[in-house]
């Protein structure tokens, strides 16, 4: 019998990490600089291990390649999708992610980085660093070089409940007293164009990336707006976010007991808000705040009961 997959989280310790991960989700987090939550991952830099049912004990990883008939018997060599939570406890670099080809060529074969970001809380009036103003590749170095981040970085407001594609290519940074729930491609590549100055722990100034940044980053800013479409259901609201060739991201609110379908693919779930349980196959699972888990291929029908605020991908 099928049953879902739950998923301990592996922990990263951040320079811009604080403790919202233990205040807010009651995690046991390892210091009191955790940055990053991984969620659901299948990267060789931090696998998530099954917590349940026969597989318990195998990393996401290792159940991809040995059982892929739970995933459809995809075609991708390596599990495409990493679920994280963010703590920026104070502000993060200002970075860039390079798309699959330039990854593949320049990171040792590593997938591209197209993410997006849940606003799951943030501090009043809080904003974000999400593009910038360069119309050329030779202005955009230019203004690197000289250190015009005021003219060169482009500032959005955010709140709690909003949504942000971004797509490789897109220079970006999270600021101080923002906690985000985010669905990329498995990619650890980051490339750092302004840190601020900033040492890291061991009080060495952190390495900037800027040539491969200034590669990889689209110019002119593409805007990505994007806009939610809304669908009322029976004890339900699903919100459609993103359908990408990346990954689609829904957010579903279920107040009651309300019926969902997999659509023979396999979904990361992860709730964010609430208590409630997963009713599949007569087998009723607890969930709470901070539960992550995957709905296998064959799934199909399957009940959630409660009220509870879920964010759900597939690729």
């Amino acid at each position: 019998m099928l049953q879902p997959l739950f998923l301990k989280p592996v922990f990263k310790e951040r320079i811009w990490g604080g403790i919202a991960l233990a205040t807010e989700f009651g995690y046991d987090i390892p210091t009191d600089h955790t940055g990053e939550c991984w969620a659901i991952s299948a990267h060789p830099n931090g696998p998530s291990m099954i917590e349940n049912g026969p597989y318990a004990g195998m990393t996401l990883d290792e159940l991809w390649k040995e059982h892929p008939e739970l995933f459809g018997n995809p075609k991708e060599e390596v599990f495409p999708l990493l679920t994280k939570i963010l703590d920026a406890n104070t502000d993060l670099s200002v970075q860039v992610h390079p798309e699959d080809d330039y990854a593949k060529a320049h990171e040792n074969g590593e997938l591209g980085k197209t993410e997006c970001w849940y606003i799951l809380d943030c501090k009043e009036g809080a904003d974000m660093i999400f593009g910038h103003n360069a119309k050329t590749k030779e202005e955009l170095r230019q203004k690197i070089v000289e250190g015009k981040w005021n003219e060169l970085l482009r500032k959005v407001k955010i709140k709690p409940g909003d949504f942000f594609y971004v797509p490789s290519g897109t220079i970006h940074a999270l600021c101080q007293g923002t906690l985000v729930l985010e669905t990329q491609q498995s990619c650890d590549t980051t490339y750092r164009v302004y840190d601020y100055n900033r040492r890291d722990l061991e009080g060495n100034l952190r390495e900037l990336h800027l040539d491969k940044a200034i590669d990889v980053t689209t110019v002119p800013h593409l805007n990505t707006n994007v806009i939610p479409k809304v669908e009322k259901r029976e004890n339900a609201t699903v919100t459609s976010f993103i359908e990408s060739k990346f990954f689609s991201v829904y957010k579903w609110t279920v107040n009651g007991k309300a019926t969902f379908t997999a659509d023979n693919r396999y979904l990361l779930v992860s709730v964010i808000k609430g208590d409630g349980a997963l009713v599949h196959a007569g087998e009723r699972y607890p969930l709470k705040k901070g539960s992550h888990f995957i709905l296998p291929v064959g799934t199909s029908e399957f009940q959630l009961d409660g009220d509870v605020e879920f964010i759900v991908s597939h690729t």
